[in-house]
């Protein structure tokens, strides 16, 4: 009968293994503390030390609770309130967990139809505007959440904001440039205006 025969390593072998090992478990250590805990605090305190207001979110606050946030935009529909870009995302616009477009080529039926669906809503509810429909006004973005339209599209929309909340044009266009953008830098992107703040400021009119 075969007896099976168990063979040990040397402890020669055993140190020489531990001893090539060694640095390797070290190092694996010492970069899971620096990039696993070390940096991430370090940046997050910097971060929130002096960019708190970025680094939460850049979140709009009224009466100490979030509205929303000024690099995401919400859907308006109602005619006293200043109309983003449509959203494409599901279930709901500007939903950031499904950041998207429509994906809908330039010969697509499909978005043809959608465009001339709401060029005719955007006329039936700014009559007084016979000029071009801004082209942002009734496409979606690549994202789906983009927060800002140009000046160009807010002013199309003065009108029928003003006269809905009964109140001057004139002051409607103050709010506007007052959260006019202007490039990054001056160099970067273009003039624009956030959605979301503009409407705050309007409901704050009197």
């Amino acid at each position: 009968m075969n007896t099976a025969t168990q063979t040990t390593l040397p402890d020669s072998t055993w140190r020489t293994l531990y001893a090539e090992l060694r640095p390797a478990l070290r190092l694996f250590l010492v970069l899971t503390v620096i990039t696993g805990f070390i940096y991430p605090l370090l940046i997050t305190g910097i971060a929130q030390g002096i960019f708190a207001h970025e680094a939460n979110g850049s979140l709009i606050q009224r009466d100490g609770k979030p509205v929303g946030s000024i690099l995401i935009g919400q859907p308006f529909s109602d005619a006293k309130y200043l109309w983003g870009r449509p959203s494409a995302t599901a279930p709901q616009p500007y939903n950031g967990l499904a950041s998207s477009g429509s994906n809908l080529g330039p010969l697509n039926p499909a978005l043809a139809d959608a465009v001339k669906a709401r060029i005719a809503d955007l006329r039936a509810a700014n009559p007084t505007q016979l000029g071009p429909v801004p082209q942002e006004l009734v496409t979606t973005s690549a994202s789906g959440l983009d927060p800002h339209i140009s000046p160009q599209a807010a002013l199309w929309q003065l009108d029928r904001i003003a006269h809905a909340r009964s109140v001057p044009a004139s002051q409607v266009r103050a709010i506007i440039d007052k959260y006019t953008e202007l490039p990054t830098l001056g160099l970067f992107g273009e003039d624009r205006v956030n959605v979301l703040q503009v409407n705050l400021a309007l409901d704050e009119l009197k």
